[in-house]
Formats: structure tokens, sequence, C-alpha cells
């Protein structure tokens, strides 16, 4: 099923994206702010990941630092994670991350991702990360006692809109 493609909508993401948003910073003993709700209610309400100026363009009444220091608690906080592009832009994405750790409290990006090599969108694969299949594939590739706490691991090709 392909992803719709809107847009981030600050100027009014639902009702219940915003309850969402501050349960999920509640829950994460985040103090709550309205550029942290802000932000993070975009990214949830979000199709697809969105760099730093696209978040700039859609928060004109946000300045740059609040917005860098909202995405870097977020990401601090395992309630959004950044993707580094091959075009040294890095894309943000809501979602906590996936593997439980042997450390509590540190959260790692354990999912890959789809970038459409027209028009430079990047999708999560949320799935493949929760079906553990990433993790087993290492653990089968290189053998027990390994561990992962990052992944890199991107599909290019063309998004649903791009290939037609």
């Amino acid at each position: 099923m392909a992803k719709s493609t809107k847009a981030i909508t600050p100027a009014g993401p639902p009702a219940d994206t915003v309850t969402r948003a501050q349960a999920q910073l509640r829950e994460a003993s985040v103090r709550i702010t309205a550029a942290r709700v802000n932000v993070l209610a975009a990214l949830l309400d979000a199709p697809r990941a969105f760099s730093h100026q696209d978040m700039q363009d859609a928060f004109t009444d946000m300045d740059r630092v609040t917005l860098y220091r909202a995405l870097d608690c977020l990401i601090e906080a395992g309630l959004a994670h950044k993707i580094a592009g091959d075009d040294r832009v890095f894309r943000y994405s809501a979602g906590t991350e996936h593997a439980a750790s042997p450390d509590p409290g540190v959260r790692h990006h354990q999912h890959g991702h789809f970038k459409c090599t027209r028009c430079a969108k990047v999708f999560c694969l949320d799935s493949i990360g929760e079906a553990g299949l990433l993790r087993d594939a290492l653990e089968e590739s290189l053998g027990k006692g390994f561990q992962s706490h990052d992944i890199e691991f991107t599909i290019k090709g063309w998004c649903a809109d791009c290939a037609q």
C-alpha cells in the first residue's frame, strides 16, 4: 500500500495527534513545550521523513534553533529518529526505536528506509525492523554474539507517485 505524499500540516494536526504527541512526551519524561508538541505531532502525522528545511518551511513562526533543539530532544528521547541521506541531508521521522537494548533507557535505530531517487522522499520500513528480519539476518550472516545498535539500510527506487 502506497503512503500519501501530503505535506507537513502544522496549522492543524488533528486533535488526537496532538494528544498522542503530548502523551508520548509525558511517557518519555520529556518536558512538554509547544515546539516539541508541534514538531512531534507533525512527524506523527507525516507519511514520510522530512528534512529540517521541510520542517522550517512548515513552521515559519519557529526559529531554526528552536526547531533543531526540539528535533534533538525528540531523538534523544527516542520519539523520533534522524536518517542520514546520501545527499548529506538529514531527515526526521517519528517513532521509537525498535530494538530492545541491553542497557535500559538506550534506544536503537533498527529498521531500514526506502528513498525515491526521483523526488528524494524517504519512507521508513518499520515492518522489517518490527519483524526482526534485519537482526535475524545479521546473526545468520555473522554468527551469534554480534549485536547491532544502529542500522543504515536504504533501498533506492521510485515511490508510487514517481513510478507512474
